[in-house]
């Protein structure tokens, strides 16, 4: 399902250009437009969900794939051996600004704890 206004089905759908680095049937990775790390890559399932209240448990798989994406493409960009952080955020309050479920992998530096 794509939502009209939502922005990340629009980079699915190839409407809005992105920096894409890894996809396959079920998972879209790009670059974050505003890093917060010197790696910060965004990892989306085709699927629009908008946040993680709304997941099914018909969903697992799907959200499993997100942290598989998420382990190849931390090896792919040299992250795996000394870290990374993955982050997934549900609603305003928690920091998510776009209504479409996503991982942030974040790696190239040392992260505190705890965050934000």
């Amino acid at each position: 399902m794509v939502i009209e206004d939502c922005l990340f089905c629009k980079i699915v759908a190839g409407e809005i250009p992105a920096d894409i680095v890894h996809e396959t049937e079920d998972t879209l990775a790009f670059r974050d437009i505003n890093p917060q790390a010197p790696v910060h890559i965004l990892i989306i399932p085709r699927k629009h969900i908008a946040t993680i209240n709304d997941l099914d448990d018909a969903d697992q798989a799907i959200v499993g794939s997100l942290f598989t994406a998420a382990r190849d493409i931390a090896a792919a960009e040299g992250l795996a051996d000394d870290g990374y952080r993955v982050v997934m955020n549900c609603n305003e309050a928690a920091g998510q600004t776009v209504f479409h479920i996503h991982l942030h992998l974040l790696g190239g530096r040392r992260f505190g704890w705890p965050p934000g």
